[in-house]
């Protein structure tokens, strides 16, 4: 039968309302309606009244969690304007229901903003199904509510102020974000990072939510937090070292404007093998670093090469340290505003402006010259660690390309122990890393030959938060893997070489398996983070009993917990197990039991393994998995109550 024919004209062309386009595809505007993007509303409009704060109008920030399931944001700005607008409404109606509206194109209103392109507000208030506004304004309060975007009624005087500013509180949709609810615990640390970035900037955060609405993580936190820092960035360095062993014990600090660029950096050392370097624009994080980060980098290399060459005997004349030389065990605050960032990308992850690479060079070398000469104890004891760094770094790089010269590390000579796919379409290959040979014969029987790879790994690697890359690709675990993988380590990292785009864990489902899976976590988050970043890593979730009604009916259950709260149910339903099994390791499991519960991709399920915040990622395995005991520790006493235990 023929096909017939459409006709393609002007009738078929579909033009949107500006807001009925955000909530077709709101994931265009906040990235995505899961987690993310629903605390991406709050932050919208915080970070908006931050801007306030930032051109000189108030000093604090009220955050509220309602009992409806709504959220409220209050500053003590100005307050929007509510005169007409040359569109015939009023310019609280504009910015609330047209996108690419506002006051920051044309810098007069505001000098510097993290919001750019006018569409936060409208967004926001588009994906909420009710909102409301109140303007405290000229002595007056005005106020307009909406739904979906769409105004209610016209704007309104309520009442009189004595003081000014803008209260929005907006109920988020759920036909857009379904039953996503917030999280208590990450607002905290997104607007207590507020606070640290803006000196005497109060942010109060408030959960009203009743208790069975508030997620499990944060039911032990206080219900109202107060953020107050005197002294800023100075204070957000002590925060992130704290409990860690000082090389400079006075916080190199400096504050500055030069070429139209207000320049905020504060660096400390402490004894570690790490770097912690987080740089802000405007107060937006940007992750991926930019202009800001690189003539950073550059200032605090030349700097302290130069203030060696300075003060070096005889035997130190000759080195030359590199950059990752004096990073080693570096925290750095990079915080910088300008007038016109230029971001890659909407979610703003790198900062592309050229001039923020001279600004901040020029303030660094200028500052830090005079901090090392004003602060001899200091400026010695940062000299020695980069000292020490630069001779293991080179007995390191020395060690590592040993092992390259002998080909342990080439692609060529795949590891003994993996049983490979026949697929080299990486895009549908999986690699099971599997603790133990018992374990991985079930799994060489129960893969999917076509696209599945067994890599079994007996025991427990190396723990690579302790050791440089030298040693890390010396263990024999790690080796196999980093040759299975394919993709380099280190500077020879190249993701895209990478053989699977599934990474999967999969360890016994006990306390042993969960330690071993965390030392795998730590490899990867220190030496393969791009991995990480890309989405490839996964953690399976074997399960840890077989609960057997009857021959044809029977649950497979992860947990203890999990356990229990079955054997309950069915005690409440007048039901018995006619048999329970506890495995006590994947070995124990008949190949088409693992194929069943932890491999086939339409029965199993896997934890994706993502990298939400870097700066609690980096201090947690810091804590977890460095050598000092006491913060370990006091981390254990403290977060006992909330632990799960669900790998």
């Amino acid at each position: 039968m023929a096909k017939q024919k459409d006709t393609y004209d002007a009738s078929k062309i579909v033009v949107l309302d500006q807001l009925d386009a955000v909530r077709k595809r709101p994931a265009m505007y906040i990235g995505d309606t899961s987690e993310y993007g629903l605390h991406h509303l709050i932050v919208e409009i915080v970070d908006n009244a931050i801007d306030e704060v930032l051109a000189g109008y108030g000093d604090k920030v009220e955050i509220t969690l309602n009992k409806d399931g709504s959220f409220t944001v209050k500053d003590y700005g100005r307050g929007i304007p509510i005169d007409m607008h040359k569109s015939g409404k009023p310019a609280l109606e504009v910015i609330m229901t047209t996108l690419h509206s506002g006051g920051k194109f044309d810098r007069k209103a505001y000098k510097v903003a993290g919001g750019l392109h006018g569409v936060g507000l409208a967004v926001v208030n588009a994906l909420s199904e009710k909102g409301s506004v109140e303007v405290r304004k000229d002595g007056k309060v005005y106020e307009q509510e909406y739904s979906r975007g769409k105004p209610l009624a016209g704007l309104k005087q309520t009442g009189t102020a004595k003081d000014s500013g803008t209260t929005f509180t907006f109920k988020p949709d759920k036909d857009i974000f379904g039953n996503v609810t917030f999280d208590f615990s990450r607002l905290l640390k997104r607007f207590r990072q507020s606070a640290f970035l803006n000196a005497k900037l109060t942010v109060v955060v408030e959960d009203k939510r009743k208790d069975e609405d508030r997620e499990n993580g944060t039911k032990y936190l206080p219900r109202l937090q107060k953020y107050y820092f005197e002294n800023g960035v100075k204070s957000y360095i002590r925060s992130i070292n704290k409990g860690e062993k000082y090389i400079n014990h006075r916080i190199f600090y400096a504050q500055e404007e030069t070429d139209n660029v207000d320049v905020e950096v504060a660096i400390q050392y402490i004894d570690d093998l790490q770097e912690t370097i987080l740089t802000f624009a405007n107060n937006i994080l940007n992750p991926e670093g930019g202009t800001h980060a690189t003539g950073f980098k550059t200032a605090i290399t030349k700097s302290i090469n130069d203030y060696l060459q300075q003060i070096a005997g005889e035997k130190e004349k000759e080195i030359r340290l590199t950059g990752d030389d004096v990073r080693e065990g570096l925290t750095a605050i990079i915080s910088i505003k300008l007038p016109d960032p230029q971001f890659e990308g909407q979610t703003k992850i790198k900062l592309n402006n050229p001039e923020a690479a001279s600004a901040v060079r020029k303030v660094v070398e200028k500052n830090l010259k005079m901090f090392l000469e004003e602060n001899p104890k200091d400026a010695k004891r940062i000299i020695e660690k980069n000292i020490v760094t630069f001779k293991a770094r080179q007995a390191a790089k020395a060690a590592k390309e040993a092992v390259i010269r002998k080909g342990a590390l080439e692609g060529s000579s795949l590891p003994g122990k993996l049983a490979d796919c026949q697929s080299r379409d990486a895009e549908k290959c999986e690699l099971f890393v599997v603790e133990g040979d018992s374990a991985g014969g079930p799994a060489k029987q129960g893969r999917d030959r076509k696209t599945q790879a067994i890599l079994p790994l007996f025991g427990k690697p190396i723990n690579s938060e302790k050791y440089r890359i030298d040693k890390v690709i010396q263990n024999e675990k790690l080796k196999y893997l980093i040759i299975a993988l394919g993709c380099g380590i280190g500077e020879t990292l190249d993701v895209s070489k990478i053989r699977y785009h599934k990474i999967i864990l999969m360890a016994d489902a006990d306390v042993d398996g969960a330690h071993i899976v965390t030392l795998y976590l730590t490899f990867f988050f220190r030496h393969l983070k791009k991995v990480i970043e890309s989405g490839y890593l996964y953690v399976a979730q074997p399960p840890l009993y077989k609960v057997e009604i009857s021959k044809d009916e029977f649950y497979w259950v992860k947990d203890d917990e999990e356990h229990e709260n079955l054997l309950r149910d069915l005690k409440k339903k007048g039901r018995e197990p006619k048999n329970t099994q506890r495995f006590k390791g994947l070995g124990e499991m008949n190949f088409d039991q693992l194929w069943d519960t932890t491999m086939n991709p339409e029965t199993r399920v896997l934890k994706q393994i993502t990298i939400e915040d870097a700066e609690e990622a980096n201090r947690t395995f810091d804590v977890l998995m460095g050598n000092d005991v006491l913060p370990r520790k006091k981390f254990i006493q403290t977060n006992a109550k909330k632990a799960e235990l669900d790998i």
